[in-house]
């Protein structure tokens, strides 16, 4: 199995797609698969630079574009789903092509999730009800462990640590060392993390966000508020999903839209790019620009 991660904005796409026509060149067949967390919503087709047919190029594509907004697709979720599909194409002899940037899903369906026991209804009530500050008090009387290793901010993983502690009596690290369900020793992986240089990567994304203007995205989010979905829901909170609304709902200019949509994906790219470059293995290959030839980035998958 090939795996092509990194940052939003950073070509990982067509690399993939690249890859994929090269195998078929050589009578191999292959598909490429999402691992991407907003780009599972069907609801987000341009806020999530879900790939087009154009950019397909006739290449099989799968877990794009599959799960309502109105359903949360958890790292478990998806795991399970990319399972699936990853089976199905060695049944067949097929080489699977996971690209994405959701560190959590790739690192889920490799290494395993932790079996936390399902939260107390009442508990993540109650839990989620608590202002941020709040919870950031209660966790750190709680769970100081897990509170030491999250942003203030951190409003949803603040949240899940304290509902964990709470309902099953045990901290989350507790459940995290406990990993089942991994994929990663059972198979051959050839990954590679794409990184390019920071400036080159903000100014696509800067670019991107005022494309996807013109490309119908705001035109997803009228869809998107015509529904009343929850706000707490992934599709409600997506990068631009909000400036846009914020702007629909005349509370902002379109150019303060712009800015801070433009400015939410250089700051969601940073992560990434953090994340990419120190979590995965140090063994995996990391590249600033792919503009090598795709045989000598996947030695060994490509003979």
């Amino acid at each position: 199995m090939a795996l092509i991660a990194g940052p939003t904005a950073s070509g990982k796409s067509d690399l993939a797609v690249r890859l994929a026509l090269a195998l078929a060149e050589r009578g191999q067949a292959a598909a490429v698969i999402n691992a991407d967390s907003a780009q599972v919503y069907r609801d987000l087709q341009v806020l999530s630079a879900r790939p087009d047919e154009q950019e397909m190029r006739g290449v099989d594509h799968r877990l794009f574009g599959i799960w309502d907004g109105a359903e949360p697709c958890s790292a478990g979720n998806w795991a399970d789903a990319a399972k699936r599909e990853i089976a199905a194409l060695h049944a067949v002899g097929a080489v699977p092509i996971l690209v994405g940037g959701t560190g959590l899903y790739m690192r889920t369906l490799l290494d395993g999730i932790a079996p936390v026991p399902d939260i107390d209804p009442a508990v993540r009530v109650e839990v989620r009800a608590l202002p941020q500050a709040e919870a950031r008090i209660a966790l750190l009387t709680e769970d100081p462990f897990a509170a030491e290793k999250l942003a203030p901010a951190d409003n949803s993983r603040t949240a899940r640590a304290l509902e964990v502690i709470r309902s099953t009596g045990k901290p989350l690290d507790h459940w995290q060392q406990k990993l089942v369900g991994g994929i990663g020793a059972a198979i051959a992986l050839h990954p590679l993390i794409l990184l390019p240089e920071r400036q080159i990567l903000y100014d696509r994304c800067d670019q991107r966000f005022v494309s996807m203007l013109d490309a119908g995205a705001v035109a997803e989010v009228e869809a998107l508020m015509a529904r009343e979905l929850d706000q707490a829901l992934p599709v409600m909170r997506a990068i631009g999903v909000r400036e846009i609304a914020s702007w629909l709902r005349g509370d902002s200019t379109r150019e303060a839209m712009i800015e801070a949509g433009q400015l939410a994906t250089r700051q969601y790219s940073k992560r990434q790019y953090t994340w990419f470059k120190n979590q995965p293995p140090e063994d995996w290959k990391r590249l600033a620009t792919y503009n090598n030839s795709i045989e000598s980035l996947f030695v060994g998958l490509l003979p």
